[in-house]
């Protein structure tokens, strides 16, 4: 995996740990519902990491989380360079705001949607589609976190309405979710009705964090996977962009109906 001097780490204190409980692999298999050899293959590399089996590991070892932690350390280090600016900003940011005109933000998907997002990219095999799906999951820890952000998202409606009949039970728990989101203090989500046909936001996604020092960071997302924009004068180009955006957006309250409704219907 990439991160790879993190996951020799966690391979290495997995080792260490096990040993230090006198288990043999055979043994420590058995605790952790693991043969023998599996337990071998993850040690010596031959065999991905997995959070299942690090997460059984933690609570035999009485590790206090240890390699799981280590686990979101080596995927964060295994984030493509483009993308880790961005994740450093979302982590310091007092401030979030996101639109999005085709999907539900990352931050605010469930896992079944965000798999499903994922899963369209034909070209990644399951271990990445599962590693990449933890990264966003994990992603979303910022907003419940004591010193979260404001977060404000728009999305449009049709992005609500895009359910055909196999999606629509994965749909209805992604909307439940999305209005549970809305109705915490911290997160506010505004629709853009269809009847709005056109505007600015259609060019493309776009997201902006505001860290403590008071400066803003932009991110844009395309087909290759995105751009962290911190150029002062690009930056006021895209805050510029979410006040046109977000002046065609429904209220707080008239957005959480809007999406009760499309759920019920």
């Amino acid at each position: 995996m990439e991160g790879e001097p993190t996951a020799e780490l966690i391979r290495a204190q997995l080792r260490r740990l096990r040993l230090n409980a006198d288990l043999s692999q055979e043994e420590f298999g058995k605790l952790v519902h693991f043969s023998g050899s599996q337990v071998s293959a993850i040690e010596l590399g031959q065999r991905p990491l997995d959070r299942f089996f690090l997460k059984r590991a933690d609570e035999v070892l009485g590790t206090g989380a240890l390699l799981t932690s280590l686990l979101k350390l080596a995927e964060r280090d295994g984030q493509p360079s483009w993308f880790r600016p961005w994740l450093e900003a979302e982590r310091q940011a007092q401030q979030m705001r996101c639109y999005q005109p085709t999907l539900v933000p990352g931050l605010l998907q469930t896992e079944n949607y965000a798999r499903a997002v994922i899963r369209t990219d034909d070209m990644i095999c399951d271990d990445e589609l599962e590693r990449r799906l933890s990264v966003r999951m994990d992603r979303q820890s910022i907003l419940s976190s004591p010193d979260r952000p404001k977060y404000v998202a728009v999305i449009e409606e049709t992005v609500l309405r895009r359910a055909d009949e196999g999606f629509r039970g994965l749909m209805t728990d992604q909307l439940a979710h999305l209005i549970e989101c809305a109705e915490r203090p911290h997160i506010h989500v505004h629709i853009v009705p269809t009847e709005v046909t056109m505007h600015v936001g259609l060019v493309g996604p776009f997201a902006l964090a505001r860290g403590s020092d008071g400066g803003w960071v932009g991110h844009l997302e395309n087909q290759l996977g995105g751009v962290v924009v911190d150029n002062d004068e690009d930056v006021a180009i895209l805050l510029s962009r979410w006040e046109s955006v977000r002046s065609e957006a429904l209220s707080r309250r008239q957005s959480i109906e809007l999406m009760k409704e499309v759920m019920t219907s």
